[in-house]
């Protein structure tokens, strides 16, 4: 239980600006997590096909990739408070307006607004975080923000799903009362602005330890040499994102299918055993920071990934629903624990100057990785049924997950990350 209660104390006594941040993306994940779970509903209970529903999430994944390294540079050379105000209160107002659209032109138009301003917390939060907190507690602060991120998300896709029901229950009508809900998610995103506000600029509050002083005056040559090997840091967890992108496209964005599918259970099952998944997977990056103190912080994002590969393989080749669902939920833990290891280590290689848009390129080989991938799996679901089908999607996973961990232990492991 120590390794809980630790981070529970040190989390009271964070920086203002760190809590302020804090509170304004719980609301925003909240009032998110209520359109990842009811919006495709509402589109459908408006009278539109499921192929709607694909293209409007299409259309915003596109205009959210398309941002991504636009509002890194913008990140880089200006504000990244005002950019997230300005984000929070947009990408609010563009949900608020959404909850009450039923023509197809303001869905997809919408859907574009959205996804262009919802880019900016995806890409600035973790640059955010690193210049507002010292670099020995970079590791907790991200394990903190991932954890966070989750589980407002649970909350508010759990949450908006009762409240609709709860609304329907009183008499109000499924469309009307699904539009109610929405429109708390999109107030919800929208408050989001209002605790960053409150923050300060970097340059008031930045607590610097000595290792991150300013750097002595550069030769044209050092400089160029320094460029150089930021982009060649860049490019090496580019690489290692995209291997994660394009076996996560293989399998994640179809585990509802896959279960209904061969086990043939209800929807919400499913979406019940996805939120457990994202519980245990708050618990897993809570005990990170513990495991890079011991191991190190590549040498832990590696345990983490090889350790979720039995799980994987587990949950791609039973037919006992059991075994498949207890696969899912520590695979789903072990991967994802890793990612604000790997945040702590992108930002530590990479100069405060160039982190929106090291963060911006890893995002977006991420999403292209996860978005290619999408053909694929469906060529090889139909060519071989939904047993080895399937079973083929998740070994393929494996094996570029096993290089995407092994590139990135050799690339980066001459370079250990401090211990916390």
């Amino acid at each position: 239980m120590r390794i809980f209660q630790r981070p529970a104390s040190r989390f009271m006594n964070l920086p203002i600006n760190i809590r302020l941040f804090f509170l304004a993306n719980v609301l925003y994940q909240i009032g998110t997590g209520m359109f990842g779970v009811l919006y495709n509903l509402y589109i459908r209970d408006i009278g539109y096909s499921d192929a709607m529903n694909g293209t409007v999430v299409s259309v915003q994944s596109l205009a959210t990739a398309l941002m991504f390294i636009p509002i890194g540079f913008l990140g880089d050379r200006g504000s990244r408070k005002q950019l997230l105000v300005i984000g929070a209160m947009l990408s609010g107002i563009s949900l608020i307006v959404r909850a009450w659209t039923e023509q197809s032109t303001g869905l997809l138009g919408l859907a574009v607004v959205t996804g262009i301003f919802s880019s900016v917390f995806q890409v600035l939060a973790i640059p955010f975080l690193a210049e507002n907190t010292k670099k020995s507690e970079r590791m907790r602060i991200f394990s903190y923000h991932a954890s966070l991120m989750l589980g407002a998300q649970v909350l508010g896709g759990m949450g908006g799903g009762f409240l609709a029901d709860l609304l329907q229950f009183t008499g109000i009508s499924r469309v009307t009362s699904l539009s109610i809900v929405l429109m708390i998610g999109g107030v919800s995103a929208l408050a989001a602005f209002l605790p960053l506000l409150f923050t300060q600029e970097v340059s008031a509050v930045a607590e610097k330890e000595p290792q991150e002083a300013p750097a002595p005056v550069q030769t044209e040559a050092q400089r160029r040499q320094s460029d150089r090997q930021d982009l060649k840091v860049i490019g090496q967890f580019t690489i290692a994102q995209l291997l994660i992108g394009l076996g996560s496209g293989l399998v994640v964005p179809y585990l509802n299918l896959y279960f209904t599918n061969r086990f043939e259970v209800s929807l919400s099952a499913v979406g019940i055993l996805i939120s457990l998944g994202q519980i245990m997977t708050i618990f897993s990056m809570l005990i990170g920071p513990w495991l890079v103190r011991r191991l190190g912080a590549v040498t832990s994002v590696l345990c983490f990934q090889l350790l979720s590969l039995p799980f994987l393989l587990i949950t791609g080749f039973t037919n006992i629903f059991a075994v498949a669902a207890i696969g899912f939920l520590f695979r789903q833990a072990l991967m994802n624990a890793a990612n604000p290891i790997q945040a702590s280590i992108l930002v530590e290689r990479v100069p405060d100057h160039r982190r929106g848009i090291a963060n911006s390129f890893t995002q977006t080989a991420f999403m292209m990785g996860w978005a290619t991938m999408g053909p694929v799996q469906a060529a090889l679901v139909t060519h071989y049924g939904s047993y080895w089908g399937y079973a083929i999607t998740f070994c393929i996973t494996g094996v570029l997950y096993i290089a995407a961990s092994f590139m990135y232990y050799f690339m980066f492991r001459e370079k250990k990350a401090q211990a916390l």
